[in-house]
């Protein structure tokens, strides 16, 4: 069975200005050409585009994730590309790769089998420089603030209240605490400092919430980067740095067009995590694509709970963009896996674990319709193993929750395997959307950490410490109340515990941390264990990626 790689390096592909013209309709003089078969498309154009209606807009998201895989973005291309087959006119918008898991644990996150975007190599490595310009962007904005005290600290700045961190797009352990600026006077004033993964800056939150290179510069000039001793907030524009933070990013903000293994055009731009960040790709790059198609495919990271609230609380509710209907996807697997099923034997049939294990697609499903409105369809990808069995009780248990279930075979066959998905993912586009944000914008911000917590991760409580609680009234006083919540938690369960499988209920979220990010406009409550630096495993994907006569091999 040839790998995703190998099936991605045998593909034919367009030449992308002939999939814009074609199938989008855009003239080869608004695009930047990366080589042959990756562009940007100049803001300009797409500003002309926003007096034409709005297409459905469709999200994938999906059941809690395992290491027995669920297959999302596989998924999302499977269904662009299905969408297309049975004659609509669609395209996909997706999140760009970080180097961090490419190289890590995860691998790469361009789909898989026959649903994959291309050129792989290229869109899971460097790409057309985004992230390297956010990094900057972000480093820039550090390096000027250590500056500013350096030569005199005009504005007082409090060395100790200090918020702004460094970024490297790297999963870097050693680099989460440390000291800067030793050496003596000529290198400024030693302190404790750290980094973030790229993917965890507000820069990037900012990069992928602005709706043009204007918003872009206003929300960055409204970072706060620290305080001074009487905790007055220190910003950007104070220290003068958001002009030339906006230079760095003026072309990175341009949508990433590239295609579909099926040559179907696709967006990726931006890419934050939602597991410490809001998981979503950028709304100019969704927006753009409302204006170009009938139907645009999406996805939000991780399960229902993460991404999917994220999505609807905070990329929905700052750009006016709603949901058509959602698709969730999970696998027979990974149901067991959540039944209890060690990994090992999640590939022979056992009922008992996916009669425990379903619980964790219910509690998705119900979130979806109940608490997002919005109607939905499981999609579950097929994998030989699975029996007719395992695949009737799925949808015995899921007609319960009137939902239908597709079993679809994209991975393998392409578009032809998700053609029944599309087709009911059209009919849903129709129904009645009852869609709901999970809380109030002017709930305040504890009571929108508790309605995340008991609504969506079915908490019992919500507990703090009396500094953190401090801290939340403090920025509710200061006037940050309506921002929404960003919750960084564990991706691998609905609690904060990531070895607690299944649908979790009367568990307790304690937040151990709270960041304003004031340019992005929320505020992240960091709970449980979850690191804004991840490390890398024993064995990273790493050590298998190698060029071998010419080619990428290894690579996912």
């Amino acid at each position: 069975m040839a790998s995703d790689i190998e099936i991605a390096q045998k593909a034919k592909l367009e030449r992308i200005s002939k999939i814009a013209l074609a199938k989008l309709g855009i003239p080869e003089e608004h695009l930047e050409p990366y080589g042959h078969f990756k562009a940007k498309v100049s803001l300009g154009y797409l500003d002309g585009l926003k007096t034409r209606p709005n297409a459905k807009l469709v999200l994938v998201t999906a059941m809690t994730p395992t290491p027995a895989g669920e297959g999302k973005t596989t998924t999302t291309v499977g269904l662009g590309d299905a969408l297309n087959y049975i004659g609509k006119k669609a395209m996909i918008c997706l999140r760009e790769p970080s180097l961090g898991p490419v190289f890590g644990m995860k691998g790469g996150a361009a789909g898989g089998g026959h649903a994959q975007v291309v050129p792989m190599e290229d869109i899971n490595l460097h790409f057309t420089g985004d992230f390297n310009a956010i990094a900057l962007a972000n480093n820039l904005l550090a390096a000027m603030l250590d500056n500013h005290i350096h030569h005199g600290n005009e504005l007082g700045i409090d060395v100790r209240r200090i918020a702004w961190r460094r970024v490297v797009d790297m999963n870097d352990r050693a680099l989460r605490d440390i000291v800067v600026s030793l050496g003596g006077p000529g290198n400024g004033y030693p302190r404790q400092d750290g980094f973030d993964i790229v993917v965890a800056s507000e820069v990037m939150a900012i990069f992928c919430l602005s709706t043009s290179l204007d918003d872009l510069k206003a929300r960055l000039g409204r970072i706060v980067v620290g305080y001074t001793r009487d905790q007055k907030p220190v910003l950007a524009s104070d220290l003068q740095a958001h002009g030339a933070m906006t230079v760095l990013l003026k072309d990175a903000i341009k949508p990433n067009l590239v295609q579909t293994l099926e040559n179907n055009p696709a967006f990726i731009h931006g890419g934050p995590f939602a597991n410490i960040a809001h998981g979503c790709n950028s709304v100019i790059a969704t927006s753009s694509a409302m204006k170009l198609v009938d139907y645009v495919v999406t996805e939000a990271g991780f399960g229902a709970d993460l991404g999917a609230e994220k999505f609807i609380d905070i990329k929905c509710r700052k750009s006016g963009l709603r949901p058509s209907a959602a698709v969730i996807v999970g696998t027979v697997r990974a149901l067991k896996y959540h039944g209890g099923a060690d990994l090992k034997t999640v590939n022979k049939e056992n009922m008992a674990s996916l009669e425990r294990g379903i619980v964790n697609l219910e509690r998705h499903v119900e979130n979806v319709s109940k608490h997002y409105g919005t109607p939905s369809v499981v999609s579950i990808n097929r994998f030989t193993y699975d029996t007719p069995r395992e695949h009737d009780f799925i949808k015995a248990r899921m007609a319960k929750l009137g939902v239908p279930v597709v079993i679809a075979t994209h991975w393998g066959d392409g578009s032809r395997g998700a053609a029944e998905l599309a087709h009911i993912v059209v009919e849903l586009c129709e129904t009645k959307n009852s869609f709901r944000f999970v809380y109030g914008e002017n709930d305040s911000l504890w009571e929108k950490i508790n309605a995340i917590a008991q609504r969506i991760y079915r908490a019992s409580e919500v507990t703090a410490d009396a500094k953190v609680r401090n801290q939340i009234k403090k920025l509710q006083v200061e006037g940050y109340g309506h921002y929404p919540v960003c919750v960084a938690k564990t991706q691998y369960s609905f609690s904060t515990d990531p070895q607690l499988r299944g649908a979790p209920d009367n568990h307790v979220i304690n937040v151990r941390e709270v960041r304003l990010a004031a340019g992005a406009e929320f505020v992240v409550m960091i709970c449980g264990d979850i690191m804004t630096m991840p490390g890398l495993p024993k064995v990273p994907s790493a050590v298998k990626i190698d060029l071998v006569n010419g080619k990428v091999v290894g690579l996912f």
